[in-house]
């Protein structure tokens, strides 16, 4: 059975106390971006400490307010309310549920209200009449206390049905052990090297030295134009990153600042230090959708036709000036949190920049680019729901079916601690759709543990099998980075550049040294990239090197090293 909330106004409340939970040290990963499931997904975690007996009644479950609360039968027996948990601090909480609405599709959200009167939104998603969807989310406990859950939506006329909740605490450490175990599994292979002589015979006991070149994964930070003229900068830069985003030089507000007087004079500097220091490009932005990041002379008076015409010229020049040169464009930026080009040239505007950019490089991946979607989950504007309903609107219209598109969340997180729960199940909601994730701008705000913070939003995005790249909104205090600052006026680490260097160090193999065993193997877990090895023989002196590459596609691969005497 299922034990459904009604809310006659706002919401439906759920009343949590104590109550023995069920220990799993395993997160799950498993979620859907199908809008419709005939049944609920059965709750996660067994309910976690949720209290899911299989009974016919809703014990522990209360009316918030002004709703009401009662329970139906439904098709096919399953778990449903809960009753009686306490949040510890420190603690780390995922949340899911089956939910849909008596009528239509509304946004229904999970809440979590504190006895100190604080609401935290755990999450969100689009419910249907008919149908279930999963519902993901979680927050992380600043301190012990009793917790009040409830389920809203702004449509006061419609009833929330709900099954199968689940909220399961884990522990710092078990939440890290889900990265270490997610990096081994997504950003790992396991390698097999075998040294012979040149007759093919196995060479035990040779040395081995291997040495990783580059990794696989994009792991990289911001520049500006204060790159081109301090030399102090670019050995910092390029000592330590292989990817980039200019933060405002590629921008129209840049590059026209006058209306028909282009000059990409700056763009083309950092392209040219970009290409020389082997540092592949995020183009940012073709477009911004924020009507007060327009150049001057593109105001809220320009006309419909003027600016038609005056956009299709900037999209023509700056996406045909790099095409082919740049690994991804962020085409529309904040489309969900503005609609500037949408007012002016029609609800398409967006879309049809897609296709314009794609045809004019179709070689490189398309990127939506969206601030709050994975750090702030009270911001309903750019919730994973609207990223993807966004999304599937781009797609949808003529000649984006084979868009080559990617999802870019931003990562600007504020001074508090970030809720890691929530922005994992928004990774797992959007990675789900397929497409890759990139987090595209990350910074936290400036607080005592803003290096903690940082490290703790890095090592859960580049643990996510959906992440596939990661660029950070950081840098040097002398070029004009002030909130996460990376190093100081004479380019000496912060706590934060400390971080940044360690997991760095961290996420590439080695330099290793190893000898073969009996039959000349070597056995050894790699991360991602190429490498270059050299094998000795102790006897002959002889020694050979050669390059190879270890990708995902290959689990399990083997290397063969021939040293001729």
């Amino acid at each position: 059975m299922f034990k459904e909330a009604c809310t006659s106004l706002l919401l439906a409340c759920i009343f949590l106390y104590y109550g023995d939970g069920t220990s799993a040290s395993a997160y799950n990963y498993t979620t859907t971006t199908k809008k419709c499931l005939k049944e609920p997904l059965e709750a996660l975690y067994g309910g976690g400490i949720i209290v899911n007996p299989v009974n016919h009644n809703i014990e522990g479950w209360k009316a918030f307010g002004q709703g009401k609360i009662k329970e139906r039968i439904s098709k096919t027996a399953s778990n449903s309310f809960s009753q009686k948990v306490q949040v510890e601090q420190g603690k780390i909480y995922t949340f899911s549920a089956s939910v849909q609405v008596s009528e239509g599709s509304e946004i229904v959200a999970v809440v979590f209200k504190f006895p100190t009167g604080e609401n935290i939104r755990g999450g969100d998603v689009v419910a249907e009449h008919g149908c279930w969807t999963l519902l993901k989310g979680g927050i992380v406990a600043n301190f012990t206390s009793l917790v009040e859950i409830f389920f809203e939506s702004k449509n006061t006329l419609v009833e929330i049905w709900v099954d199968n909740v689940s909220l399961q605490p884990f522990t710092k450490e078990e939440w890290k052990s889900h990265q270490d175990k997610s990096i081994i599994e997504g950003r790992k292979s396991k390698v097999r090297l075998q040294v012979t002589q040149a007759n093919k015979a196995p060479l035990t006991g040779a040395k081995v030295s291997i040495k990783q070149t580059k990794s696989d994964f994009p792991f990289g930070c911001c520049m500006n134009h204060n790159i081109l003229t301090s030399t102090d900068y670019q050995n910092w830069f390029a000592s330590r990153f292989r990817y980039t985003t200019f933060t405002n030089e590629m921008k129209w507000y840049s590059t026209e600042k006058i209306e028909g007087q282009e000059n990409y004079t700056i763009a083309d500097g950092m392209v040219k230090f970009s290409k020389e220091n082997g540092i592949s490009i995020r183009g940012h932005n073709v477009f911004w959708d924020d009507p007060k990041m327009q150049p001057g002379w593109v105001n809220s008076t320009i006309s419909p036709e003027k600016l038609r015409t005056a956009s299709a010229q900037r999209i023509n020049s700056v996406v045909s000036r790099y095409s082919g040169q740049l690994i991804a464009w962020d085409v529309m930026n904040e489309n969900l949190h503005f609609q500037f080009f949408e007012d002016k040239l029609g609800e398409n505007a967006s879309a049809a920049f897609y296709y314009t950019a794609q045809q004019l490089d179709p070689g490189t991946m398309m990127f939506m680019n969206e601030y709050n979607t994975m750090e702030y989950s009270g911001d309903e504007a750019s919730s994973p729901a609207n990223y993807k309903k966004k999304l599937e609107e781009i797609l949808s219209y003529p000649g984006n079916a084979n868009l080559t598109a990617g999802i870019g969340l931003q990562g600007h997180f504020g001074s508090g601690q970030p809720n890691l729960a929530y922005m994992r199940s928004v990774l797992d909601f959007l990675g789900a759709t397929g497409y890759p994730i990139w987090l595209t701008e990350v910074s936290v705000g400036v607080g005592p543990y803003q290096a903690q913070y940082l490290e703790e939003v890095l090592r859960e995005g580049y643990s996510h099998p959906a992440v596939q790249g990661i660029i950070m909104f950081v840098g040097p205090i002398t070029a004009g980075f002030n909130e996460t600052t990376l190093v100081d006026k004479n380019f000496n680490n912060t706590p934060s550049g400390d971080v940044v260097d360690k997991l760095i160090a961290e996420w590439k193999t080695g330099p290793l040294e190893m000898t073969t065993d009996d039959q000349g193997f070597i056995d050894v877990s790699l991360f991602h990239g190429d490498y270059e090895v050299t094998a000795e023989d102790n006897v002959t002196n002889s020694s050979a090197t050669l390059s190879f590459k270890v990708t995902k596609d290959e689990p399990q691969a083997f290397v063969q090293v021939q040293i001729d005497t």
